[in-house]
This record gives C-alpha cells, sequence and structure tokens, in this order.
C-alpha cells in the first residue's frame, strides 16, 4: 500500500484487516483474493491501484453520484450494479439524494470523495465505478457531453480511432473542444466539456444530430441505433448516454476485462496514431502503465473538469448527404487492414461534415 496506507495489526477473523488512509481507518477482507484469474491481479492490488491514482481519480469522481458495479467473485463471477449506497457504510461515507423515475422515490448514492471512501469500495468489489454526467447538487446540468464509440461484431478500436476523429472535426467546427478516452474495454468515450448552464435536452439533441449525421455521411461504418443485427462491422455512436439517469464509467476506473484494462484518457495524436498503424494494443493499458501514463503527462482529462464551453444554440445545421460520394471514402470494416487505414486516411466529398483532415495534435 501507497499513500499514507499503513496496514495495522491484523484482527479476527484471520483475513480481515485495518488499514489506514489519510488518517482515517478502513476496515478490508481478504487482500489476497483474486479478482482477475487470468493474471493473478487480486483485491490487494484493487485498492493498491485506486490509492495510487487517486490524485488523479478523485477530482472526476468527486461530487458525482457513484453506482457501484461489484465483482463479489472475481470478474468470472456474477456481478450487479447497486445504486442505494449499502446501509452497513460506515457513517463517515458521504452520499446524495437523487430521485428514482423507476422507483418513484428518492435514493442516497455514495459519494467518493476522498481516498478512504475509495478504498471503502474498492473492499466491496466495487471494480468498475459508474458516475452520472452531473454533480449532485445540480443534477440538471451535465458537466460535460459524451459520445459512446462501441464497435460491433467485425470491427474495431481502429473503426473507432476513424469516428472519433470525424467527431472530433464536426465539433471544432462548431467551436467546441475535445477530449478522449479508451473504455477500458472495446471502443473509445469523446467527451465535450462544457461546465456551464447546460441542459441535457440540449446535450443529448445535439449528440444525436451529431451521431445521425455521420451516419447519413458513413452508412457502411457508422451507426446510431442500438439493434445487435444493425451493428456489425460497424461502430455505434450511442448519443443516447446524455441522459440525467444515465452512468458512464468514470475516467481511471478498471474494467472487468479478462485482464485488468483500465479507461485511460489519450492524446489526439495517439488516436491518430492508432488509425495510421491498426495497432490496438497501442491503446490498451493496466494499472502500472497508467500510473507511468501519469506521472509523466499527468491528468490528460482534467479540461472535462476544467474547461468552459457553451453549445450552440439550437441544433445547427450539421450538413447533408453528399450528392456523390467517393466510392473508397472510408474505413470499411470488410477491407483488409491495410485498406482499411489507406482507404479512412481519405477525406471525405466537399462539403460533409467529416471534410477536414485530421490535425496533428499532442
Amino acid at each position: 500500500m501507497s499513500r499514507s496506507a499503513t496496514v495495522a495489526q491484523e484482527k479476527t477473523p484471520p483475513r480481515r484487516t485495518e488499514i489506514v488512509v489519510d488518517g482515517r481507518t478502513v476496515q478490508v477482507s481478504n487482500l489476497d483474493k483474486v479478482l482477475y484469474p487470468q493474471s493473478g491481479f487480486t483485491k490487494g492490488d484493487l485498492i493498491d491501484y485506486y490509492i495510487r491514482i487517486s490524485p488523479q481519480l478523485i477530482p472526476h469522481l468527486r461530487g458525482r453520484p457513484l453506482t457501484l458495479k461489484r465483482y463479489p467473485d472475481g470478474v468470472d463471477g456474477f456481478f450487479f450494479y447497486e445504486k442505494r449506497c449499502p446501509p452497513h457504510r460506515p457513517n463517515w461515507i458521504h452520499t446524495a439524494s437523487v430521485y428514482s423515475h423507476g422507483r418513484g422515490q428518492n435514493m442516497d448514492y455514495c459519494l467518493a470523495d476522498d481516498v478512504p471512501s475509495l478504498v471503502w469500495a474498492a473492499n466491496l468489489a466495487d471494480i468498475e465505478l459508474h458516475t452520472n454526467l452531473y454533480l449532485y447538487r445540480t443534477q440538471e446540468r451535465p458537466t460535460v457531453m459524451v459520445f459512446d464509440l462501441d464497435p460491433g461484431e467485425g470491427a474495431s478500436v481502429v473503426h473507432c480511432a476513424q469516428v472519433a476523429l470525424w467527431l472530433r472535426d464536426a465539433l471544432d467546427r462548431l467551436g467546441l473542444q475535445t477530449v478522449v478516452k479508451t473504455s477500458g474495454s472495446k471502443g473509445l468515450q469523446l467527451y465535450v466539456p462544457l461546465n456551464t448552464a447546460a441542459k441535457f435536452d440540449a446535450t443529448k439533441a445535439l449528440a444525436r444530430g451529431l451521431g445521425e449525421a455521420l451516419e447519413r455521411e458513413h452508412p457502411e461504418l457508422v451507426v446510431t441505433k442500438m439493434a445487435k443485427e444493425l451493428r456489425k462491422r460497424k461502430v455505434l455512436i450511442d448519443w443516447s448516454q446524455n441522459d440525467q439517469h444515465k452512468t458512464t464509467v468514470c475516467v481511471y476506473s478498471l474494467r472487468a476485462t479478462k485482464d485488468p484494462s483500465v479507461s485511460t484518457p489519450l492524446r489526439w495524436s495517439e488516436v491518430e496514431s492508432l488509425l495510421a498503424t491498426g495497432d490496438a494494443a497501442k491503446v490498451r493499458f493496466d494499472p502500472q502503465a497508467v500510473l507511468t501514463r501519469v506521472e509523466k503527462l499527468g491528468d490528460l482529462f482534467e479540461p472535462a473538469l476544467t474547461l468552459k464551453q457553451k453549445l450552440p444554440k439550437g441544433v445547427p445545421n450539421l450538413g447533408r448527404p453528399s450528392a456523390e460520394k467517393e466510392k473508397t471514402n472510408t474505413a470499411s470494416p470488410r477491407q483488409p487492414a491495410r485498406a482499411q487505414r489507406a482507404a479512412a486516411s481519405r477525406t471525405t466529398s466537399r462539403g460533409s461534415l467529416s471534410s477536414r483532415k485530421p490535425r496533428k495534435t499532442g
């Protein structure tokens, strides 16, 4: 353990332990329990990672209702979501009251505003950290707009890179800067920092408009409907995440993949490199790799917390399908990998949403 975490004398039962984190005593148990059988990553490793990444992670958790996604028997076992903060929580765990339309009543969600709270949640085998897009004190205001890019069967994160670059350039035309991260699983997630008086109906309308415009321009690669039969060899732009009642996986959260993988911020130059090389391993990061990255690069996702941007009024004209498009103007999942990358790097016909070359940015 690190970051002022010290192990106290073991108590009964034998596998129950107390650790002191930032001056607060937290009970933990079964630290040697393997949560990722393929790699031997244990609950102790999980807690240690969350303590060490906490300087970058906690600012993205602070003030946001936390939905626990618990894996009591590890990633190969059953899991469950826990929205209501467990009643057996310590009295120092803060909560946020959020109205549940499904239950017709308020529910108290956990808040992970400090490192002891994060350790307590990790001890419950809360491998994944899922948060709302708002701060609980202003629940009607999203602080970000999000595009969740999910590759269907036959598509990959490389295809997501192309779609992310198209979205980035379309948003740039609207005067909106973006940040991007891996989902930690199969895809990418693009965020538009707002931190202004935005509303969910506005973010959802704009995200849907942009997604559907790209779907019209690139029907061979982009889809905006959830139906699995429509998603083969395509990338789903999930605009529906822009909803007051939905959550997304938090940046720096571990995911319940076969090997420990982290939702990791990327530089746009890394997304461009991913598309150019087709090497998906470039954007898969385990906990140690993420800790090394933040030592070198800092928190690449900090603009999501600090950058203030206003949405354009109404839904702007997002472009129309081109009258005549080049036969190969995008990455087709049916083409060989080299041909995919060459085709994907070309620009689309004049006047379309994706008509600009990807910028070389850091």
